[in-house]
């Protein structure tokens, strides 16, 4: 088996002896030896990475690549500004949470402010990850339960909790005895009720189940944007309904906003303010420093008051003072720069553009976003059925015309479109540009 199983846009190591590259391929050779298997590397033909600036990442030629992936460099790669916070605070002190810090508690107050009322506390990790085990732990402590409910192609993170109830890692990683899965929100599936309705009664349904095998709930965790089951925003409101089946099921909404979070819909600073709902806790990842190793579990007050007082929970290195400085850092940028009403603007920009070529194209199908974050679904034209191998053909067709993006979904058929906040119109011009000659050149095949 080779080692694109079970990951959307892999690179095959057995390809590697066709790398024509000789420097590429004498790394991805001695990676494979120092690395071992586990470790996997996108597109057909491996990017050699040295440099980043913006919304460019370079390779070792000195060759630009227009990044509309990459997530966790949120406000630009090497954004100056964050890079000057990080190096300042590393000259003077690098520490832990159990020593009183200004510097630290100044950041939560500030990360704080930006949520509703209601949610008033933070806990700090390092990656994603944690953040999610820990939310589960908190979840599973105040309801006594341990059932969890996700959807059906749902990725939450790699420690052994997180995995097991990501199912999107395929079936050599099983989800978890205390986890029940539901289709995701997708309004086609949803038989002409309201999607809203639809995706409430699949969680009364497994929470139902659950009981049913002596499962007592916990907690239905999901991100509002629903990434990796094909990337579903919309209508903003909808989960509204599915909340109120978690709460009465007597379970804890856990919002994932590792994707959705710090404005990248373009509409708030939180996915799920979207929605109109206040979740029971919150999971941040990565991208709220910049890549720096910070992350956390924002939570009600009240999830945390016996838990803090009889679980001990320490972190060493999450919060600690140079990622708490490049968070802060991230906050000035995305304040500083209006990066929200910037997704808002150029997603709404990018989306227009996809939308006009998907007119004059019958491969594209659904067109789906919010800000920064946007699916194109890849179809085959005869049958309009999912078409993994052109969405694959599309994202290694942009890869050699030095755009990098991905794909996502069950079917691995849906393009994911998600750049740095600070995109500009122009990039996008540069993205459809480029696009449109990809497509071109898969019609020619």
């Amino acid at each position: 088996m080779s080692n694109t199983a079970y990951m959307v846009n892999g690179f095959d190591v057995a390809r590697t002896g066709q790398l024509k590259d000789q420097r590429l391929k004498s790394i991805v050779e001695r990676r494979a030896n120092a690395l071992g298997p586990g470790y996997k590397l996108f597109y057909r033909a491996p990017v050699e990475l040295v440099r980043g600036e913006g919304v460019y990442v370079y390779d070792n030629d000195g060759n630009s690549y227009l990044d509309a992936y990459n997530n966790v460099p949120s406000v630009g790669h090497c954004h100056p500004h964050v890079t000057a916070a990080i190096a300042a605070q590393a000259a003077v002190l690098n520490t832990h949470t159990r020593y009183a810090s200004s510097q630290l508690v100044d950041y939560a107050e500030r990360l704080l402010g930006t949520y509703p009322d209601e949610i008033a506390n933070v806990m700090f990790t390092c990656t994603g990850s944690e953040a999610v085990d820990l939310a589960l732990r908190i979840a599973r402590f105040f309801t006594g339960g341990t059932g969890v409910v996700v959807t059906e192609n749902a990725y939450h993170g790699l420690t052994t909790a997180a995995a097991e109830i990501s199912p999107q890692l395929g079936p050599n990683v099983p989800i978890g005895t205390h986890v029940w899965t539901v289709p995701a929100p997708r309004p086609d599936r949803a038989d002409g009720a309201d999607v809203g309705e639809a995706f409430a009664a699949d969680i009364r349904t497994a929470v139902t189940d659950m009981q049913r095998h002596g499962v007592r709930f916990a907690a239905f965790i999901a991100d509002t944007l629903f990434s990796t089951d094909g990337i579903l925003p919309e209508p903003a409101g909808f989960l509204t309904r599915a909340v109120e089946e978690v709460h009465a099921g007597g379970g804890l909404y856990i919002a994932d906003e590792v994707q959705p979070g710090f404005g990248r819909t373009g509409e708030r600073m939180w996915g799920f303010q979207r929605h109109g709902i206040v979740p029971d806790l919150v999971v941040m990842g990565k991208p709220m420093g910049n890549g720096m190793p910070i992350a956390g579990v924002a939570a009600r007050p009240e999830l945390l008051s016996e838990f803090g007082t009889k679980v001990r929970y320490f972190n060493t290195f999450g919060g600690n003072s140079v990622s708490i400085a490049a968070a802060n850092a991230v906050l000035d940028v995305i304040e500083n720069e209006n990066l929200v009403q910037n997704c808002r603007d150029v997603g709404a920009y990018l989306k227009a553009g996809i939308t006009e070529l998907a007119q004059h194209d019958d491969v594209l199908a659904g067109i789906r976003g919010s800000g920064l974050y946007i699916a194109v679904d890849v179809v085959d034209p005869g049958t309009g059925d999912p078409d993994a191998d052109r969405t694959m053909q599309l994202v290694n067709g942009l890869r050699e015309r030095r755009v990098l993006i991905s794909a996502t979904g069950k079917s691995a058929s849906t393009l994911k479109i998600r750049p740095p906040l600070p995109f500009a119109s122009n990039h996008a011009d540069i993205f459809l540009q480029e696009f449109s000659a990809a497509l071109t050149d898969l019609r020619s095949r």
